[in-house]
């Protein structure tokens, strides 16, 4: 039973850097990793790479053949692996013994309404994958509400399109307010809290105080479903990857993966991997340790 992970997400989100740190950590804590990379348009890959779709197709070949532009082109590309999913399978059937890391393109349309991928998950389950999908996104929207919103709206639809164990990620959650400062503490927005306080933010800026109606139904969609939800994430400090990789074993069943009756090893793993994160620290190490460096005196009036 391969288990594997889907890496999604914006471009710019941290996917390719998120599949090479993933890959060291779980090579140094003993597990068989391969990582399988489907984007056609990455050409400077700094993993060693099990399964290149380039050997199957490559964007540029694509774009010069056909005339299209590089979303059209990419959308193609995995529109042709999925008519050749053999050959990603048989290339999959070596490595049946590896916990696998798929590293997907980020043009988000894929994983909105484009129906490929989720046809060669759908596949992929059949030969019996276990997958999680994992959501990165840069944890600088965070800064700018009408941005957040946006992320929000694209984690749900993700979640809703894919139909996987889905956790979704603020990426490089040390430079998170390298771009502006957090309206609210971190916690408001790993966890989703009222979004009216939000709204009222958008209402007060020029131009999206012309779309106040249009603000109220998107809150009250996300809010409606109930879905969306972060984690944190720093890929060069390891007991963020450590806890994050705990949510995921959980999410995907992998801690679960060789439980037997009376296997206690494995099933006091599994408790502990219920993690729950403790955000405040989060905070403290990576937002107000910034302040303090900015100004000594800050929290302390």
């Amino acid at each position: 039973m391969p288990f594997g992970q889907i890496v999604v997400g914006p471009p710019g989100s941290g996917k390719t850097t998120y599949c090479w740190g993933a890959y060291q950590y779980l090579t140094a804590i003993g597990r068989k990793v391969a990582i399988v990379n489907l984007d056609p348009a990455n050409e400077h890959i700094p993993y060693p790479c099990a399964v290149n779709v380039a050997d199957l197709i490559t964007l540029d070949d694509t774009m010069q053949e056909l005339g299209l532009g590089p979303n059209g082109g990419i959308m193609f590309c995995l529109e042709y692996l999925l008519e050749n999913i053999d050959w990603l399978t048989d290339k999959l059937e070596e490595l049946k013994d590896h916990y696998i890391l798929f590293d997907y393109p980020g043009q988000v349309e894929l994983f909105t309404h484009h129906t490929a991928v989720k046809q060669i998950l759908e596949k992929l389950q059949k030969l019996d994958y276990r997958l999680v999908a994992v959501h990165l996104v840069d944890a600088h929207y965070c800064t700018d509400p009408s941005k957040y919103i946006s992320v929000l709206l694209l984690s749900l639809k993700t979640m809703i399109q894919l139909e996987l164990p889905h956790v979704n990620v603020l990426s490089k959650i040390d430079l998170i307010e390298s771009y502006g400062k957090l309206k609210f503490n971190l916690d408001y927005y790993t966890d989703v809290m009222d979004l009216s306080y939000l709204q009222e933010t958008l209402n007060d800026d020029p131009f999206g105080s012309k779309f106040k109606a249009l603000n109220a139904a998107l809150c009250e969609l996300i809010e409606d479903f109930s879905l969306v939800g972060f984690y944190t994430l720093c890929v060069e400090d390891k007991d963020s990857m450590t806890k994050i990789q705990q949510v995921i074993d959980k999410a995907g069943g992998f801690v679960f993966g060789g439980l037997t009756q009376g296997n206690e090893s494995i099933m006091l793993s599994a408790m502990k991997s219920g993690y729950h994160e403790d955000v405040k620290d989060i905070q403290e190490r990576w937002i107000d340790s910034q302040y303090d460096q900015e100004d000594p005196d800050f929290g302390r009036q």
